[in-house]
């Protein structure tokens, strides 16, 4: 039976519906034996969910996501195994969730001028724990009523390039890069399916260490295609559902996408060689 790694979800603890427990035991079911948990700026789920893990048999990598802009499109990178104690790390994720506060003030204000009734109080009632974000600010508009559903609130007014948008606090690749590196992890581009391959050489020439090839948006030829520039230039390959739940309605997903045991251990191979 083959083993189910899968390298990238979200608990509730960024944008993720799931709690850490629920996540692992959901994981459990689906049959996924390694699972890296890759919540936006913020590492705050990674604890509960290894000591859930070790009850039920279930590894947790500890991992972050976090949005980086090149040449104006916006690009996430995940970083894996990175040290939890890293002061430096949290300093910088601290920092990103203060800009996401500050935006998603921003995308309020520009909905009330649209004339929709919306508070930031009613947005942070979703967050809870976790780094706000615009799904918490679609499910406010969802319970409110000012919208129908979820994907309404991003096709009408808060998806990219719609009126109430606003542009996230973004960071170069290099300096993700090193962020991650520094904290003893290593940096993967997040589901490349749009970036061109002039971008993809200028993000290994940065010091990328690996591609998501597996992931729900890419179809079997991209996939061929990321694995064949994996090989290539020697880089790394990870893979998964990139899991939300809840109102994405991705949970079709979970346990479908995920990578390979040979994979994971390309990476932990790597992060050996870099401590030797």
């Amino acid at each position: 039976m083959t083993s189910k790694v899968d390298l990238h979800t979200h608990t509730n603890h960024s944008d993720g519906f799931h709690s850490p427990r629920e996540l692992i035991l959901l994981a459990k079911q689906k049959g996924i034996d390694t699972i890296s948990i890759t919540d936006h700026d913020n590492l705050s789920a990674i604890s509960e969910a290894t000591s859930v893990g070790r009850e039920i048999g279930v590894e947790v990598i500890p991992g972050v996501e976090i949005s980086s802009d090149i040449n104006g499109r916006e690009l996430h990178i995940l970083g894996y195994f990175v040290d939890l104690a890293s002061t430096e790390l949290e300093r910088y994720l601290g920092f990103f969730r203060e800009e996401r506060l500050k935006r998603a003030q921003r995308i309020v204000k520009k909905l009330n001028a649209l004339g929709l009734d919306l508070s930031l109080d009613d947005v942070l009632e979703k967050v809870k724990n976790s780094a706000v974000g615009r799904p918490h600010i679609a499910q406010a508009m969802v319970d409110k009523k000012l919208v129908n559903s979820y994907f309404e609130a991003f096709n009408k007014y808060i998806g990219n390039g719609c009126p109430a948008y606003e542009r996230k606090v973004h960071i170069s690749p290099q300096s993700a890069f090193k962020i991650i590196s520094d904290a003893g992890g290593l940096s993967f581009i997040a589901h490349p399916g749009f970036i061109s391959e002039s971008i993809i050489m200028e993000l290994i020439e940065a010091g990328m260490d690996g591609i998501e090839v597996v992931h729900p948006s890419h179809s079997p030829q991209m996939e061929k295609y990321y694995k064949g520039i994996v090989n290539e230039y020697f880089l790394l390959e990870s893979g998964g559902s990139d899991f939300h739940g809840g109102e994405r309605e991705d949970d079709y997903n979970f346990g479908k996408y995920f990578t390979t045991q040979n994979a994971l251990e390309a990476i932990r191979n790597r992060l050996l060689h870099n401590t030797a």
